[in-house]
């Protein structure tokens, strides 16, 4: 995916199809229209962040086909997968959600704060997320929790999802791992 921020970041892309997105910083699905022209801001993780009439938008990877490239298959799990399996999934899932505005992922920005599997009374099972925001006052908050809940949901065992935005403890750039701090060249 880097290779794609490389090569497309800052062009010009028509849409060759109507295609859902997510709407920056609110977090609501939209539908932009075909041959609308849109500019891509950043390719990173599953989705593709684009600009439109001057507002931000994200693109999920099972949809690259309406920019003109090769769609992502949605991430599946195994019907007979295990609690460990699906806690990976989970994880895995997370590791492709960024903040528009950052180039690295949510767990290595240090903004997960836990993740928890749980069989509801009626059988169904629900992934409960405890996340952060680099500032209390970041709108991304919405755009991140909608992007990972479709991104898990993409798996038949999970039907629900629900993403606990809290601030303590406040987030700091120690609770980053190395590799981000690298990226983001914060020594």
């Amino acid at each position: 995916m880097d290779s794609l921020n490389e090569v497309y970041k800052g062009q010009e892309m028509p849409l060759q199809r109507d295609v859902e997105v997510i709407s920056i910083p609110f977090g609501k699905t939209i539908t932009l229209s075909e041959d609308s022209t849109v500019v891509v801001m950043q390719a990173k993780g599953s989705s593709i962040s684009v600009s439109f009439e001057g507002r931000l938008y994200l693109v999920e990877g099972h949809d690259f086909d309406a920019l003109g490239l090769k769609s992502l298959e949605r991430p599946t799990l195994d019907p007979e997968a295990t609690e460990a399996e699906m806690e990976r999934f989970v994880w895995d899932q997370l590791r492709t959600c960024f903040d528009p505005e950052i180039p690295v992922n949510i767990v290595d920005l240090g903004l997960v704060y836990g993740c928890r599997l749980e069989r509801l009374l009626t059988g169904e099972l629900m992934v409960t997320i405890r996340m952060t925001l680099t500032a209390p006052g970041c709108g991304m908050g919405d755009v991140i929790a909608e992007d990972a809940r479709r991104k898990i949901l993409g798996a038949s065992q999970f039907s629900k999802v629900h993403v606990e935005i809290v601030f303590d403890p406040p987030w700091s750039r120690e609770m980053m791992s190395e590799e981000a701090r690298l990226e983001l060249g914060m020594f």
